[in-house]
């Protein structure tokens, strides 16, 4: 197929961007979209250009890494909600224009191109994503019963590859259903609920301190989840918020 990329284009943080044209005949529709990219790159660099700089680790959808806005949708308009990585050029039509962007929010200070700075997520694990244990031999699997509902909730949380989408989808540019994910997961099991309260609003606080928006619940985060974390999430963590403000956290 013959297609038509408009990519983002930007030097450095602090540089201006622009979108820039480019041509790609006979790719084939069996190539993911970074490939594409990567066909994309060499011609450019034959061509004696500047390759477009992008991220990408594990190409399997399991790292977030890969992250751009396709066509105006975070990872790109398939239906079931794939990473871009695993997203393939038969989704796309003969002579389609494809517009590729970086993540867009405040969290998200662009590097290079479609390059972003995803620090932000790291600090907000660290301010709470975690529990207080003694370290040593795993104990055994069993001593600890959970109830189903609660560990297959905890599990859909749990999923979260932390790749940006969700802020990047949100018109607020907020990250609740990443940071809902976290305390989600570990708040619904035994070991981390004695931190509950703390770290709803550790996080929460340096939620805010990373310049993410806040939540409306409009949505547009768990549409594009390629994880399919659920909104409900967000639930989980406001009535955790209001414990906490109960208790005086």
């Amino acid at each position: 197929m013959n297609i038509t990329l408009r990519v983002w284009r930007q030097k450095g943080p602090e540089e201006k961007g622009a979108l820039h044209e480019y041509h790609l005949r006979e790719v084939s529709e069996d190539a993911s979209f970074l490939e594409m990219l990567d066909i994309l790159n060499e011609q450019l660099f034959a061509a004696g250009e500047e390759p477009v700089a992008f991220d990408s680790d594990c190409r399997e959808g399991i790292c977030g890494m890969c992250g751009v806005v396709i066509n105006g949708v975070p990872h790109g308009p398939h239906q079931d909600r794939t990473t871009t990585c695993q997203l393939h050029m038969r989704t796309f039509k003969d002579g389609d224009t494809i517009t590729v962007e970086p993540w867009r929010a405040k969290g998200f200070p662009i590097l290079r191109d479609l390059v972003v700075n995803r620090e932000s997520y790291d600090r907000i694990i660290r301010a709470g994503g975690y529990i207080s244990v003694n370290t040593g031999a795993a104990p055994e699997a069993h001593s600890v019963p959970v109830p189903k509902v609660d560990a297959d909730r905890a599990f859909e949380a749990a999923a979260c590859i932390g790749c940006g989408a969700c802020a990047a989808a949100c018109p607020n540019g907020s990250a609740m259903l990443f940071t809902a994910a976290q305390i989600t997961h570990l708040g619904l099991l035994p070991q981390g609920k004695p931190e509950n309260l703390d770290r709803v609003v550790n996080m929460l606080n340096q939620h805010d301190a990373e310049g993410f928006g806040p939540c409306q619940n409009i949505g547009e985060c768990a549409r594009v989840c390629p994880k399919q974390v659920p909104l409900e999430t967000i639930s989980f963590m406001n009535r955790q918020l209001g414990k906490a403000f109960l208790k005086g956290k």
